[in-house]
């Protein structure tokens, strides 16, 4: 059964990237976890893991401000479930939005601290750092894992 997990997580993956316009993926990379990185500073390509499982690709390093879990942002994001279908899409709407960093999923609480403005980095969110057990129907299912690409444009004055 362990042998059979990594396989299927990176058939998933290479659907994912498959269903993706190039406009949407800056580089296309077999999604396969890394060693636990320190998680403060990455370099541009390979995929980095946090203590907490939080899986993350940086595409486009930001020198900017890095905001702390109290902090309001503005971003723009996709959101994809494994099998590559958007559920949710700032860029798609067109327009940036701004939230609280303690108002999200964790895996966004823990992700967009990891960044500096003007970065854009690839996340794959456990199940369990995202909805959980409950999903968010009725395009989220229990137990479901998340990628989103996230670009932090600033962090906002509270």
């Amino acid at each position: 059964m362990n042998r059979i997990a990594p396989s299927l997580f990176l058939f998933l993956s290479s659907l994912f990237f498959a269903s993706c316009s190039s406009d949407e993926i800056v580089e296309q990379r077999e999604w396969t976890p890394a060693p636990t990185a320190e998680a403060s500073e990455a370099q541009v390509g390979g995929v980095y893991t946090t203590a907490s499982g939080l899986q993350y690709e940086v595409l486009r390093k930001g020198t900017g401000k890095k905001p702390s879990r109290t902090d309001r942002v503005r971003v723009h994001y996709h959101g994809y479930l494994p099998g590559g279908e958007v559920f949710d899409s700032s860029v798609n709407r067109g327009e940036t939005i701004v939230f609280g960093l303690n108002s999200v999923i964790p895996g966004w609480t823990e992700g967009v601290q990891l960044m500096r403005e003007g970065a854009k980095y690839r996340f794959k969110i456990p199940s369990r750092l995202a909805y959980g057990q409950k999903g968010s129907p009725p395009k989220i299912g229990p137990n479901q894992d998340l990628l989103f690409e996230i670009e932090l444009f600033e962090v906002v004055a509270p």
